[in-house]
């Protein structure tokens, strides 16, 4: 099944989803932020992207600019600020059991439904 991490307050989020809702393909949402994932989830999505997890943060969150800009951090550390710190991952998110995309643009989502 397709999962998409999902925040309602982001237009990005919302247009995959609109892709998502147009595709007739079943999927579930995941509003990470309430839901956030686990460090084994997170770990996964990371390797079904294939790339690191600096990659997979918001370097232009306040959170990140505030505190953590210019520090040096292990992947380890990296996955423990996205879990302590959701706000943090990228998004959307939109995976299956084999493969995931970042939804920036939108338009990648269609290597996840076709």
């Amino acid at each position: 099944m397709i999962k998409i991490y999902h925040n309602p307050r982001c237009r990005k989020s919302r247009e995959g989803l609109k892709i998502l809702e147009e595709s007739n393909q079943k999927f579930e949402v995941v509003e990470y932020l309430k839901s956030p994932p686990s460090i084994n989830e997170l770990k996964n999505i990371i390797d079904l992207l294939s790339i690191t997890p600096i990659e997979l943060i918001r370097k232009n969150e306040a959170i990140w600019k505030e505190k953590y800009k210019n520090k040096s951090f292990t992947d380890s550390e990296i996955i423990d600020l996205m879990i302590e710190n959701p706000k943090l991952i990228e998004r959307p998110i939109i995976f299956t059991k084999h493969k995931a995309v970042i939804g920036r643009p939108p338009e990648k989502i269609h290597d996840i439904i076709f």
